[in-house]
C-alpha cells in the first residue's frame, strides 16, 4: 500500500502547546502520514505615507499642534490603573475621594501628562522619518483633574537648535480643562535628523 501524504490546516494551538507537535498528534490519531508546510510569511507592508514628511528645517517657531479633546470618564482612570499598576485610592476609590472633600476621582499626574503625547496630534506623523529619539520632558501640575473633566492638549514649537548633523526641537506642552484653566504645562525635546547635514 502506498501512503498518501496530505496537507492539512493545523488546528488551533492551545495554551502550553506547540503547533507542529499538535498537528502530528492529530495525524497519528487518524492513522495517516502528514506533510505540514508552514504558511509563507506575509510580505512586509510599505509604510503608510498619507501625511507628507517634514524635516527639522521645515518646522518654525510658534507652530501649534492640538490633540483631540477628551472627557476623562472613570473608564479612563481604570485603564490608566491597569497600564501603570498604580493603586492609590485617591485615583480609583470615589468614596475615599469624597471623604477627603474631592468632587470625584483625582487623576494621577501622569494620566494628565500622557495627554501631551505628540502621537495624539498630527505632529508625530509628520516627523516620522526625521525623528531620531525623544530626549526628555519636564512638566508642572498646576490644577487637579477630576473624573468628568474634559482636557484640551496643545503643543507649540518654542525651540529649534541646529547642530552639525541633527537638530533639537523643543515643544511647550499645555493642557487646559473645560473652564480654560491650565492644568499642566511643560516641555518636550526631540532629536531630529537634518536633511542637509554640515560637512565634517
Amino acid at each position: 500500500m502506498i501512503a498518501v501524504h496530505q496537507e492539512i490546516t493545523p488546528p488551533p494551538v492551545m495554551p502550553g502547546e506547540h503547533a507542529v507537535p499538535t498537528v502530528l498528534r492529530h495525524a497519528v490519531a487518524k492513522g495517516r502520514p502528514v506533510v505540514y508546510r508552514a504558511p509563507a510569511p506575509a510580505e512586509a507592508m510599505p509604510p503608510n505615507r498619507t501625511v507628507p514628511q517634514r524635516g527639522f528645517e521645515d518646522f518654525s517657531i510658534g507652530e501649534k499642534f492640538h490633540a483631540p479633546s477628551r472627557t476623562h470618564s472613570e473608564s479612563l482612570f481604570y485603564a490608566f490603573q491597569l497600564a501603570s499598576g498604580d493603586n492609590a485610592p485617591i485615583h480609583y476609590d470615589i468614596e475615599y475621594c469624597r471623604s477627603r472633600g474631592h468632587p470625584g476621582l483625582m487623576a494621577h499626574g501622569f494620566q494628565t501628562l500622557i495627554q501631551t503625547a505628540p502621537g495624539a496630534t498630527g505632529l508625530a506623523q509628520q516627523m516620522e522619518d526625521a525623528l531620531v529619539g525623544f530626549l526628555d520632558q519636564s512638566s508642572r501640575f498646576l490644577k487637579p483633574v477630576y473624573s468628568g473633566d474634559t482636557l484640551y492638549p496643545e503643543l507649540e514649537v518654542v525651540g529649534l537648535e541646529r547642530q552639525r548633523t541633527t537638530g533639537v526641537m523643543t515643544l511647550r506642552s499645555r493642557v487646559l480643562n473645560q473652564r480654560s484653566e491650565v492644568v499642566l504645562e511643560g516641555e518636550l525635546r526631540f532629536l531630529m535628523r537634518l536633511r542637509e547635514p554640515e560637512a565634517a
